[in-house]
C-alpha cells in the first residue's frame, strides 16, 4: 500500500508540473500573441533639403558636415556680383520708365487742355499712351524687387534649427537654382515608426502608450502612439509591359503577416540620449482599456 502511495505521489506530482509548464507555455504563447510588440522599429526625423532660390558659383560655405545650426544661421553664400548688376539695370529702367511716365501724362493733359483744337482721336491715343507708360513705370519696380529679392537670397540661412548632415558643397561650386545642396536633420522633429504584424494591429489605437528601446541605449523611452499607417506597397499591383497588373504565378502555402508601419511620438528623451535618425528599436504598446461601443475603426 506504500508503495501505491508513493507510485501515485510521484505521478501527481509529474502530472502538476506538466501542467505548469502547460500553463504557463499558454501565457507567454498569449502573451506573444496578442501583446503588440516588434523589433521592427526605426528612429526618423524630418529632412529639410535646402535648395538655392538663385543660381551662381559658391563664393563662401560658413558650415562643416555635422554641425548644429541655429533657425537664421547663414549656411552659404553665392557671388552676388551678377545680382548687383541686375538690380543697378533694374533701378536704371525704373529711372527712365518713371521720366517716360511723365512726360507721356504731361502730354495728355495738356492736350486735354486744347481738346476742342485737337481731333478726339489724337486726344486717345495721347491719353493711351500716358496708361502704358504708367503700366511700364509699375513692371519696372516689380522688376527691382524682384532683383532686390534675389540679391537677399545669395545668402542662403538654415530654416530650421538641427544638424547638418551629408555636406558636399565647397567653395566654388556652382548652385542651381531649385537643386538641393544642403540638408538639415530638424532637431524638433525625431518619432519612432514600428512595423507591427497585421494580427497584432487591433490591439493597438492612437493615444495607446509605447515603450521604446534602443539598441546598444540602456535607458528605455516614453511614447505614445501618434497615427496608424492606412496603406502599403503590393507588389501584384505592378504594371507590366502591356499595361496590365504584374501578378505573381505561385502563392506560398505558409502566408507571412503584413507589416503595418505605426507612428511613436517621444514623449521623454532620458539625459544623455543622443537621437540619430535611422536607429533601430523596439516598440512595445500597452493597450488601454477603451469605452464601451467605440468602433474599433476608422472607416
Amino acid at each position: 500500500m506504500k508503495s501505491f502511495f508513493s507510485l501515485l505521489g510521484r505521478y501527481a506530482l509529474t502530472l502538476s508540473a506538466v501542467m505548469m509548464a502547460a500553463f504557463l507555455a499558454y501565457l507567454l504563447w498569449k502573451h506573444y500573441a496578442q501583446t503588440p510588440w516588434t523589433r521592427d522599429g526605426r528612429v526618423r526625423a524630418d529632412v529639410v533639403r535646402i535648395a538655392p532660390d538663385v543660381s551662381g558659383p559658391v563664393n563662401q560655405v560658413a558650415v562643416s558636415d555635422n554641425q548644429w545650426v541655429e533657425r537664421g544661421d547663414v549656411l552659404y553664400s553665392i557671388d552676388p556680383h551678377w545680382l548687383q548688376l541686375a538690380v543697378a539695370s533694374a533701378q536704371a529702367d525704373v529711372e527712365a520708365k518713371h521720366h517716360e511716365r511723365v512726360m507721356r501724362q504731361d502730354a495728355a493733359r495738356r492736350r486735354a487742355q486744347i481738346k476742342g483744337m485737337i481731333s478726339g482721336e489724337d486726344l486717345q491715343q495721347t491719353g493711351s499712351a500716358a496708361s502704358v507708360a504708367a503700366a511700364n513705370y509699375q513692371g519696372a519696380q516689380a522688376a527691382l524687387e524682384l532683383a532686390r529679392l534675389n540679391l537677399a537670397h545669395a545668402v542662403v540661412r538654415a530654416p530650421v534649427s538641427g544638424y547638418v548632415t551629408h555636406l558636399r558643397l565647397c567653395a566654388g561650386d556652382y548652385a542651381t537654382a531649385g537643386e538641393t545642396n544642403v540638408a538639415i536633420i530638424d532637431a524638433h522633429s525625431f518619432w519612432v515608426v514600428g512595423y507591427f504584424e497585421e494580427t497584432k494591429l487591433h490591439h493597438i489605437r492612437v493615444g495607446d502608450s509605447a515603450k521604446i528601446a534602443l539598441m546598444g541605449v540602456e535607458p528605455t523611452l516614453s511614447g505614445h502612439v501618434e497615427s496608424i499607417g492606412h496603406g502599403i506597397g503590393d507588389n501584384n499591383d505592378e504594371t507590366g509591359g502591356l499595361g496590365l497588373p504584374n501578378v505573381e504565378p505561385t502563392f506560398n502555402w505558409v502566408r507571412l503577416a503584413q507589416r503595418i508601419p505605426v507612428r511613436i511620438h517621444i514623449d521623454t528623451l532620458p539625459e544623455g540620449v543622443e537621437l540619430v535618425a535611422g536607429l533601430s528599436a523596439s516598440v512595445s504598446v500597452t493597450p488601454q482599456r477603451h469605452r464601451a461601443g467605440e468602433t474599433t475603426s476608422s472607416y
